[in-house]
Formats: structure tokens, C-alpha cells, sequence
């Protein structure tokens, strides 16, 4: 199955807090999207594993994706390593995306900048042919296959984007994606602990950055982005 985007996210919801109402678009689109957790978020403070694996379906059906996979890897301790690569670098030549999207480059959780360069490197080494790789029950070694282009959303930090996406239109969608990881998030409820981002604030603080970027390029609401290379376009009247 070859998809157009496949977003990575070192837990599930990162994603949808990063980049949940640019991929809605997209699929509004027409085009074919995918997410791939990297764990299952198992050492998060409220909540559990099976918890999140049931809202992490969930909100892979309120976006629309196409395809949603959990890799396992171990939450908090992952590593850059080559086993973790070739994990990445199956999937990656398994879906075949033109465009991936990853974790903020640098981030409060050590996770996110962690995913974000293991991601990242492996969508090189998935376009070189020497590295061989197999699905779990194929005999044939799957053909290398490099993404054209990797993006990163923003995180808990301010990191100023490169670029930002008018989702003016799927900011409803991108809340309610979120907020189908109800044990993750703010309710006044809930008796287990505090953390950072059960506050209202932070709820809020999602919505409130993604109008302020939308201020700054003059529509409603805005996602933003960060590069690895240059953006280029065909023709100079494509930035109008």
C-alpha cells in the first residue's frame, strides 16, 4: 500500500497534537495518510498502555488515516540505533511515502528529539540499496524507498516554523482528535496526577498557537513546520 504522508510520533498523540489538522486536510485532499507510533506512551504519568492504544484508534478514525501501526519500541529509552533504523526503514519501504512527518527536532520530552532524528535518519538510509530489509513473512527483500521530502511539526516548545499550513477549516477535527485521548488531558475529574500537559492551559495553549501562527500569515488558524532543506517551488506566482 503506498501512501502520500506517513506522520511518525514517538508516542500516540503526538501526531494529532503536531500536526492533526494539516494531515486532516490533506486527507480532505484526496491523499492517503498514515501514522506510526514509535511506543505505546507505557511511562506516562495518568492513564496506561491499553488505555492509549483504544484512544489512539480512535483518533485515527476521527482524522481519517488510512493505515495506523505501534512499533513498540520502549518508551523513554529508545535509542538511534541501527536495530531501531531498520524497523523504521521497513515501514518506510513497506508504505512508500513521498512525504514524512516527524517530531520536533528539540523538545522537552527526550523522546520527541530522539524520534525526530531516528526518523529522520532512517528516511535516508531507506534509499540505499545495499541495506536489505524483509517484512515478517516475506522471503524477497523489500526495494529501497527514500521520502522526498521530511517535515517537522512543533511541540511544546516555541521553535519558529519554516513554514505554516492554513487549517482554518480542521482545527474542530485536529481538538477532537485530541481529545479522544481523554486520560492524557485536562479533566477536572480526574484523580490521578497533575503533569504538564493535563493543565487547561495546555489544552488551550494548542489552540491559541495555532491562531496566533494563523495571525502572523493572515487566516484563522495555522499549523507550523521546520525543515531539513530548502522549500522550492516551480513557479515564483505557486507562493501567492
Amino acid at each position: 500500500m503506498k501512501l502520500d504522508i506517513l506522520a511518525f510520533g514517538a508516542h500516540p498523540d503526538d501526531v494529532e497534537l503536531g500536526a492533526g489538522a494539516t494531515i486532516a486536510k490533506a486527507i480532505a485532499n484526496g491523499k492517503k495518510v498514515g501514522i506510526i507510533d514509535l511506543t505505546r506512551g507505557e511511562l506516562g504519568t495518568r492513564g496506561s498502555a491499553e488505555i492509549r492504544d483504544k484512544e489512539a484508534t480512535t483518533a485515527a478514525e476521527i482524522l481519517g488515516v488510512t493505515v495506523r501501526e505501534n512499533l513498540g519500541f520502549a518508551d523513554g529509552f529508545f535509542v538511534n540505533d541501527r536495530a531501531h533504523q531498520l524497523e523504521i526503514i521497513k515501514i518506510l519501504r513497506k508504505y512508500q511515502p513521498d512525504m514524512v512527518l516527524c517530531n520536533a527536532i528539540d523538545d522537552r520530552h527526550i523522546d520527541h528529539g530522539k524520534g525526530s532524528k531516528l526518523v529522520s535518519d532512517a528516511c535516508f538510509l531507506s534509499g540505499l540499496v545495499k541495506i536489505d530489509t524483509q517484512l515478517d513473512g516475506e522471503e524477497t527483500n523489500q526495494g529501497q524507498w527514500r521520502p522526498k521530502v521530511v517535515y517537522h511539526y512543533i511541540q511544546w516548545k516555541n521553535i519558529e516554523p519554516d513554514f505554516v499550513v492554513d487549517i482554518s477549516e480542521f482545527i474542530e477535527k485536529k481538538t477532537e482528535a485530541i481529545l479522544a485521548y481523554s486520560s492524557q488531558f485536562h479533566d477536572p475529574n480526574s484523580k490521578e496526577p497533575e503533569t504538564p500537559i493535563s493543565s487547561k492551559n495546555f489544552i488551550e495553549s494548542v489552540n491559541y498557537r495555532a491562531r496566533d501562527l494563523g495571525r502572523l500569515v493572515g487566516v484563522e488558524y495555522a499549523e507550523g513546520f521546520t525543515t531539513e532543506r530548502f522549500v522550492a517551488v516551480k513557479n515564483i506566482d505557486d507562493l501567492i
